[in-house]
């Protein structure tokens, strides 16, 4: 479950971005989870191999960029 305590250090990471779109963020991650668990296993093992931590997530997305896509569809 997407809990008070996961929001508030996701918001400390999403300083700059504008609120709407990280209430949209949050919406998909109460929706999916699972996928977002996912999702962040994938970086880790990526940057716990070596590589960026940006790289890792930008590849990781982009390998998901489908996924990622119906669920922003499944919000609207």
């Amino acid at each position: 479950m997407f809990n008070f305590l996961m929001k508030k250090m996701l918001k400390s990471k999403l300083q700059g971005v504008p609120e709407a779109e990280q209430e949209k963020l949050f919406a998909m991650i109460e929706k999916n989870p699972e996928f977002f668990k996912k999702v962040a296993e994938e970086v880790q093992a990526k940057v716990s191999s070596g590589k960026d931590q940006m790289a890792a997530v930008m590849e990781v997305m982009q390998n998901h960029k489908s996924e990622m896509e119906s669920i922003q569809k499944e919000l609207k």
